[in-house]
């Protein structure tokens, strides 16, 4: 019933920005955490960023200081500001949704960078 749908992602040169969104919609209860992982090709899944319900936020090593997280509460929406974006960004990007009882996962959206 929960659903997360993303948009945002394509094609961008390197040193270039992208946002990402992804809105949740459905009844969602004890939410534990929002975030973004990705997926290169022939890369395990990994954190890109997220942040929790009391609004700590985490940060894949490679990203820190490029990505900002963000969230709308009464949109129920996720935000990845992307900046200064680098060929190794590149990956399917998928919304994930932690609460108490499951986690949800978007369909996921493709970000390359590339020249």
């Amino acid at each position: 019933q929960v659903q997360l749908v993303e948009s945002g992602g394509g094609l961008v040169q390197p040193g270039g920005s992208l946002r990402l969104s992804c809105a949740a919609s459905g009844i969602i209860f004890s939410i534990n955490a929002m975030g973004w992982y990705r997926q290169g090709p022939g890369k395990e899944r990994e954190l890109v960023a997220d942040i929790t319900r009391s609004g700590n936020r985490n940060y894949g090593d490679s990203v820190k200081g490029r990505f900002t997280i963000s969230t709308d509460n009464v949109k129920k929406t996720v935000y990845l500001q992307m900046n200064s974006l680098k060929p190794e960004d590149t990956a399917v990007y998928y919304c994930r949704l932690s609460t108490s009882l499951s986690t949800y996962w978007g369909q996921g959206t493709q970000v390359t960078v590339s020249s």
